[in-house]
């Protein structure tokens, strides 16, 4: 089984990435598709948008109307942004 990130990692700008502060939809789902692409999306949920003819503007008027949907994407980034941010070496933070 795959260890989870710790729920405490933090950005860049030292915010934790859970809280999604200053993260819009939009920039959620652009770095998902960069990441895992529609496929992979489409793998983890049952979303017809990510399945058929997917694109980020058809993606997001679904997501701003069904807030299940919506929920399921921000716990993914979240999961996949901290998996990332907890696997960098740590800088030199002041």
């Amino acid at each position: 089984m795959a260890k989870r990130p710790p729920a405490d990692v933090r950005d860049e700008n030292g915010r934790l990435v859970r809280e999604l502060h200053g993260v819009t939809l939009v920039q959620i789902l652009e770095y998902l598709v960069e990441r895992i692409g529609f496929e992979g999306l489409a793998s983890r949920m049952t979303v017809n948008c990510f399945r058929i003819d997917p694109s980020i503007k058809s993606s997001l008027v679904f997501l701003r109307r069904t807030p299940w949907a919506r929920a399921q994407v921000e716990a993914l980034y979240v999961e996949l942004r901290s998996g990332e941010l907890a696997t960098r070496e740590p800088s030199g933070r002041r």
